[in-house]
């Protein structure tokens, strides 16, 4: 495999802390009109994508993206949702539209840059906390390198050189580049670096058409995830039993309203609605697979509820043995694919012993809550 190959791979395994570094952004949901309207560090403790004004619209590409960060859906599920949530918002006028080219390459664009900036501010995280005495500057074995990358790769510095502040990955559109950590020179070799390799002269200079270190893109020259590594340690430390929270993962670090709008935003994504449908299919024929399927937090008005019986913040679920008992009751695959949308019409919550009745516009479900994993567990649908 590689190293370009394991990097994508990388985005598809999300970790601790890498999550945790795109959710320091979702409290403030930015309108922009140009890429460049949130700066450099800006961009950790603030989501924008540029064109997007409206707020529902930037929740609804917020949840797009927070799926792909938190889930590893990959870019084609992304592209599923820009297509639905450009159609449901009627957003016009965005750059790329008009093509199926401009579309996959504005989409590419979305996905990448965040999966790029979430998994190397996670990874900023974990360096700092490593507490390694070096940090190791790797190419990313791009086909066609860019030669200062290139003049970069392998050289090993210490975490507080300036070099970091401005040359952490990645360093432009696009850059596979990344650092690892070393305790000795000896570890330096083994991680792949070279104890001996200098910068090359110059590396500091300034280019005029960009306003930063020459071979940084425009508005790259700076180290995402920096300005939170503090804050996103200590999140990740609280992390329990993370597989199985994946979704729902430190939302409760966020205001109950965003909670609220992500959740809904992510129950109505076309890739939820997919997911659900196919782990119909797996499960009709026998495949092992995903033990369950997440469904966004619940709404926090349900929650005030079932605070009596369930931690506060809780997910809507649906496990194997949920979707056999649905199936079982003779619901199709189309049917319960639009689980999520069911859910986010909710008309009333009642805890009725030791399970919970769920009234919604289309019928009631029944649930059973899974106190370990933090999942309220649909085991049960029937008609009003």
């Amino acid at each position: 495999m590689t190293p370009v190959t394991e990097i994508a791979a990388i985005f598809r395994q999300p970790f601790t802390e890498q999550v945790t570094a795109f959710r320091q952004r979702l409290g403030n949901l930015v309108p922009t009109a140009a890429w460049d309207d949130l700066w450099q560090a800006e961009h950790d403790r603030a989501f924008m994508v540029a064109g997007a004004i409206k707020a529902d619209l930037l929740t609804d590409l917020a949840s797009a993206v927070d799926r792909a960060v938190t889930e590893g859906t990959g870019l084609e599920a992304f592209r599923r949702d820009f297509r639905k949530i450009v159609e449901t918002r009627g957003w016009h006028g965005w750059t790329g539209e008009g093509s199926q080219g401009g579309e996959a390459w504005r989409t590419r664009v979305i996905y990448r840059t965040n999966m790029a900036t979430s998994y190397h501010g996670g990874r900023f995280a974990q360096l700092e906390a490593g507490g390694f005495k070096y940090w190791v500057y790797r190419h990313g074995g791009s086909i066609e390198p860019r030669l200062h990358h290139l003049a970069w790769d392998r050289i090993a510095l210490e975490p507080d050189h300036p070099f970091w502040l401005t040359h952490y990955p990645p360093n432009g559109w696009g850059c596979s580049c990344y650092a690892v950590g070393a305790r000795t020179r000896a570890g330096i070799a083994r991680v792949g670096g070279d104890p001996d390799k200098v910068l090359p002269d110059g590396w500091e200079m300034l280019d005029a058409k960009t306003g930063a270190p020459s071979g940084i893109g425009k508005g790259w020259a700076y180290a995402p995830g920096a300005t939170v590594s503090h804050t996103v340690q200590v999140l990740a430390e609280k992390a329990v039993d993370w597989p199985s929270q994946i979704a729902s993962g430190f939302m409760a670090e966020l205001p109950e309203t965003v909670i609220d709008q992500f959740g809904a935003a992510y129950r109505a994504l076309t890739s939820v609605a997919d997911d659900l449908g196919r782990f119909a299919a797996n499960v009709e024929a026998g495949f092992s697979g995903a033990a369950f399927r997440p469904l966004g937090p619940v709404q926090s008005q349900w929650s005030q509820v079932l605070q009596e019986i369930a931690p506060d913040q809780m997910q809507f679920a649906l496990t194997r043995g949920g979707m056999n008992a649905l199936l079982g009751q003779g619901h199709t695959r189309e049917q319960v694919s639009q689980l999520g949308q069911a859910l986010n019409d909710i008309a009333s919550l009642q805890v009725r012993g030791n399970a919970i009745e769920v009234t919604h516009g289309g019928g009631i479900l029944d649930l059973v809550p899974k106190l370990d994993q933090r999942m309220l567990n649909i085991v049960g649908w029937r008609t009003s």
